[in-house]
């Protein structure tokens, strides 16, 4: 099958959020050297065209969830990142009102349902959202990433049963990006082959290049195509690395620099802008100026989280239940 072409104007938002996704979290790994950001920060640069791939092969009303690797996703379904590094800061104009920090960033308003700190807790509501969606009869797809690790715990293989059997229309995202917190996948899962997973409940099963967006377009195209017509889900391993640690605190004493090094010449960013040059899609002077647009962007969006206050003590328990009177999703999202 012949590749694909794209236009110029695909090429250059796919470059430009992917940038925006790697500058964004670089500065986020910043500020939590300068303990401006506490607890965890789990880091999702290397793996930005998947992402990428998948938000240009979905429409803006789908659905969305993820695990706890998960500050990008909710900017690609539309939300300002302002509002995500406010919530990493813990402050109160937040995605989650500073509630949620790193692990639970959260947008109703553009159908991103978190941000999930159990391993794997994500898969069955991903599930139940697609069963939502089919029983009201609302033409919805919905996406649901998840790292390698999960694939070993129990309610992803009873999701695949349940999600096979009632033709749900979710697509099931394995990042696999080779370490469940330090473990190897080979150290700890006897198929290394994680798209093989789905095929015991005779779910469509497919593997993706997840360090190349165009791939991960294609794939994804495809598959949503798939859904979307009732033909139920579809697993696919989306075969990427992280070129950070599981979290801040992680010493990488499980993989050598070589390891990194080669995988960082594979990188998403790096392979777009190579096409972008390489197919004179756009003169220097223009990646230059989504340079200039994307610092421009990260400078606000550090100064928006700065100035934002701290949530008030009082606040603590406000959201732990649905009260009249305290929308939990801000209006100027």
């Amino acid at each position: 099958m012949a590749k694909a072409t794209y236009s110029k104007e695909q090429y250059l938002k796919w470059y430009e959020e992917m940038l925006v996704y790697r500058r964004i979290e670089e500065r986020a790994g910043m500020v939590y050297t300068q303990q401006k950001i506490r607890g965890f920060l789990h880091l999702y640069i290397g793996q930005e065209a998947i992402v990428a791939g998948v938000i240009s092969a979905i429409r803006p009303d789908d659905n969305m969830i993820a695990g706890y690797r998960n500050h990008v996703q909710p900017i690609g379904k539309g939300m300002h990142p302002k509002y995500m590094m406010a919530e990493l800061y813990g402050k109160v104009t937040g995605c989650s009102k500073g509630m949620g920090g790193s692990m639970h960033m959260f947008s109703k308003e553009h159908r991103f349902y978190g941000g999930h700190g159990i391993v794997g807790g994500q898969i069955p509501m991903g599930a139940g959202l697609a069963f939502a969606d089919k029983y009201r009869n609302e033409d919805r797809v919905t996406i649901c990433y998840f790292g390698d690790g999960a694939t070993r715990q129990g309610a992803f293989h009873e999701t695949m049963n349940l999600a096979m059997l009632w033709k749900l229309p979710v697509l099931f995202v394995i990042e696999n990006n080779k370490y469940a917190m330090g473990t190897a996948v080979e150290r700890a899962s006897n198929v290394t082959d994680l798209k093989n997973l789905g095929l015991s409940y005779n779910m469509p099963s497919v593997d993706v290049n997840g360090m190349d967006v165009e791939a991960v377009h294609e794939c994804f195209t495809l598959a949503v195509a798939h859904a979307r017509k009732g033909n139920g889900p579809m697993l696919i391993e989306a075969e990427t690395y992280r070129y950070k640690g599981h979290s801040m605190s992680d010493p990488q004493k499980y993989r050598t620099k070589e390891e990194v090094e080669q995988y960082k010449n594979l990188d998403p960013i790096e392979k777009v802008l190579q096409t972008i040059r390489s197919k004179k899609i756009a003169t220097e002077e223009e990646i230059d100026i989504i340079h200039s647009r994307v610092n421009d962007l990260i400078e606000e969006c550090v100064k928006f989280a700065e100035e934002s206050p701290y949530p008030s003590p009082e606040d603590l328990y406000k959201y732990v239940y649905s009260e009249p009177g305290y929308p939990f999703i801000m209006d100027n999202q």
